[in-house]
């Protein structure tokens, strides 16, 4: 089990597209802690719905509604993916994670139990405040367990997966153009010059090139990104459609600081800052209201954005009003459900996550 990190980083720096990381990453940490059942999962940081990623030993696919279901809102336990992304862990271990008593665990009952597999190893790819992505390792009821050393030694595989994911989808784009109304990404320098820009990510900046408010409202985002951190908007566009933009700064290897931004149309059926805007919620109620999407709860809210409790708890109270629905799981539940489950699974993915065209025939 021994590990060469450095042989393993170099091995990253040849990879370039978001699959080849998490293809590199698995082999490796198969080689060095086994595993029954794995899968890398990529995930959308603001939402925290799987996008794709790279599976070839995962969970069977009747079981992926089950999960979505566990993992989203029909259960509340320690270390789903709401509290890894609310907190600061980089790992969790099912049984430790449920005090020893993994038997209680809901996704132990519905998902692990039924398939024969014991305890579930979870491995945070994340990058400040953004969560990337998870490794899952499963392993067979009865078998060996995890070892301190091998979560330890999938901890720093997973560090260093998430600097080559960050670096390729910064640097490199997630799209070949093949799709053209797919999300690109574009990183832009703090002069504002475009360093570089995935085809997709081209194409939509032609569009919003093309008119004067469109390219004022893009410029007002990523500088806003720049002086918060993140910033999001969604811009109208031809046909009424609308694009959604999403930006947050970042440094590179060197310290270097830029701003990375995704660029792509906002679907009827995404759970995101256009869909809140559907309900009329104000700037504070939608950021309250996506963070609440993530599983933050009202106090930690407040934390995050500097604002008394009371106000956190005044403006969930209105989101929930503007909504129609009761309490916060209510609320995520029927985000997620209305505005996400239907479109899950219907049109075909490929394993990172890019939609593609239905085929005839």
């Amino acid at each position: 089990m021994r590990l060469d990190l450095a042989a393993f980083e170099q091995s990253l720096a040849a990879q370039h597209t978001v699959l080849d990381v998490l293809k590199t990453t698995c082999s490796h940490l198969l080689d060095r802690v086994p595993a029954d059942v794995w899968c890398s999962v990529l995930l959308d940081p603001a939402t925290l719905l799987d996008v794709g990623g790279y599976v070839e030993a995962g969970f069977p696919p009747e079981y992926v509604m089950k999960i979505f279901e566990i993992e989203h809102f029909a259960a509340d336990e320690p270390g789903d993916l709401r509290d890894l992304a609310a907190g600061s862990a980089t790992s969790r271990l099912l049984s430790r994670a449920m005090g020893g008593r993994i038997e209680d665990s809901a996704f132990y009952q519905a998902i692990l139990r039924p398939q024969g597999l014991g305890d579930e190893l979870r491995v945070v790819l994340r990058d400040g405040p953004f969560l990337w992505g998870v490794l899952v390792w499963c392993r067979a009821e009865g078998g060996a367990p995890f070892t301190p050393a091998e979560e330890e030694v999938a901890v720093r595989l997973g560090a260093a997966a998430t600097d080559a994911l960050r670096r390729v989808l910064l640097l490199h784009g997630v799209d070949t153009g093949a799709v053209p109304d797919a999300p690109g990404r574009l990183v832009v320098g703090v002069d504002g010059a475009v360093r570089s820009a995935s085809p997709t990510a081209r194409a939509w900046l032609d569009v919003l090139e093309a008119d004067e408010d469109h390219d004022r409202q893009l410029r007002g985002t990523i500088d806003a990104a720049l002086f918060s951190g993140a910033a999001r908007a969604a811009i109208r566009v031809r046909d009424g459609g609308r694009l959604s933009v999403r930006a947050w700064s970042t440094r590179l290897q060197d310290d270097d600081q830029v701003v990375a931004v995704s660029l792509g149309p906002a679907p009827t059926g995404a759970p995101s800052a256009v869909v809140l805007s559907a309900y009329g919620l104000t700037g504070q109620e939608e950021e309250i209201a996506r963070r609440t999407l993530r599983g933050y709860a009202p106090e930690r809210i407040a934390e995050h954005l500097r604002l008394p409790p009371e106000t956190v708890e005044r403006h969930l109270a209105s989101v929930l009003r503007k909504t129609g629905l009761e309490n916060r799981q209510a609320f995520i539940a029927d985000i997620l459900c209305r505005h996400y489950l239907p479109f899950f699974g219907r049109d075909p993915l490929t394993t990172d996550g890019r939609r593609l065209p239905e085929t005839s025939g």
